[in-house]
């Protein structure tokens, strides 16, 4: 229970995913993904907040290739999704794109990836998540450790600001 309202508390720190649905399925989504692929929800959550995705959201990126929804997971990736989902390519685009638990799923599956391309290294895991040209991932890992530090401040002001109930 304590787990469950520290991750509905730092959810609520997150704009664009608070805005994509009840935080109750998002919660659910983002506990059942980090617990099949054996991942802290918290790294879910910050990969969120870093991507800045939301449903619908398509990124172009430079090197021809766009990135979706709230985890904007890169498009090379579709191929290997749809084929873990036993999905067309075309149907996994289209729930990566608009579909919160589909895309969080995918993200964190390929994390899950990454963690193990990294053999148990897990900050090596998360720039692995990103890209793996060196240059890339320290400034994602910049990133991740911005953001790590800005959520734990707030929902640290968050919860010391909060009254107990009956006071």
């Amino acid at each position: 229970m304590r787990r469950r309202l520290a991750l509905a508390v730092a959810l609520s720190l997150l704009p664009a995913v608070s805005r994509a649905a009840a935080p109750a399925p998002i919660v659910t989504c983002i506990e059942t993904a980090a617990s099949v692929y054996r991942l802290p929800p918290a790294v879910i959550l910050i990969l969120l907040s870093v991507e800045d995705g939301s449903l619908g959201r398509i990124s172009r990126n430079t090197n021809q290739t766009v990135d979706i929804g709230p985890m904007q997971v890169n498009s090379i990736w579709v191929p290997a999704v749809a084929k873990h989902w036993d999905a067309s390519p075309r149907d996994t685009y289209a729930a990566l794109r608009d579909d919160f638990c589909a895309n969080v799923e995918a993200g964190t599956w390929i994390l899950r990836q990454a963690m193990d391309e990294a053999h148990g290294d897990f900050w090596g895991g998360v720039g692995f998540y990103h890209s793996h040209d060196p240059s890339y991932q320290a400034d994602y890992l910049r990133k991740v450790l911005r953001q790590t530090l800005r959520l734990q401040a707030l929902a640290s002001r968050q919860t010391t600001h909060q009254t107990p109930a009956g006071g």
